[in-house]
């Protein structure tokens, strides 16, 4: 019996749709209500570039030219989250000037406080597929 590969066709394929969510409280937009930002999934291929971007050769104590492969996790995270950040743009020259700082990562860490981003990037490890960890620990205690 063949099987067809119709289905796995690119143009077949369901698309991850992108997500609106309140990111954080403090941003209130003309209406009074808290601002919504837009989240988006990437690919195996775009978060693995973003990956390897986050390693770092760093020498062996004690052992002279030698070298090992560090993975700036903090490094990764910023990168994850302001790939999958629609809007706001945290490209905008003029939104990083009113924060002082250049750079989309360095943006997203200033903009939200550590329990915001923290309950950010959960939301865009949840739209990329990922299981939240807490589930995780549930399931593996039953």
């Amino acid at each position: 019996m063949a099987k067809s590969l119709s289905a796995f066709m690119a143009q077949n394929a369901k698309k991850v749709e992108n997500r609106k969510i309140v990111a954080s409280t403090r941003f209130i937009g003309e209406d009074g209500k808290p601002m919504e930002w837009e989240i988006c999934c990437i690919t195996a291929g775009e978060n693995q570039k973003l990956r390897k971007s986050c390693m770092r050769s760093v020498p062996v104590q004690g052992k002279r030219g030698q070298y090992t492969q560090e993975f700036d996790n903090a490094g990764y995270q910023a990168k994850l989250v302001t790939k999958c950040t629609v809007f706001p743009d945290l490209n905008d020259a003029e939104l990083q000037e009113s924060y002082g700082v250049m750079g989309a990562e360095q943006l997203i860490s200033v903009m939200l406080t550590l329990g915001e981003f923290d309950e950010y990037l959960s939301a865009i490890l949840d739209l990329n597929g990922f299981a939240d960890m807490n589930d995780l620990v549930d399931e593996a205690k039953n």
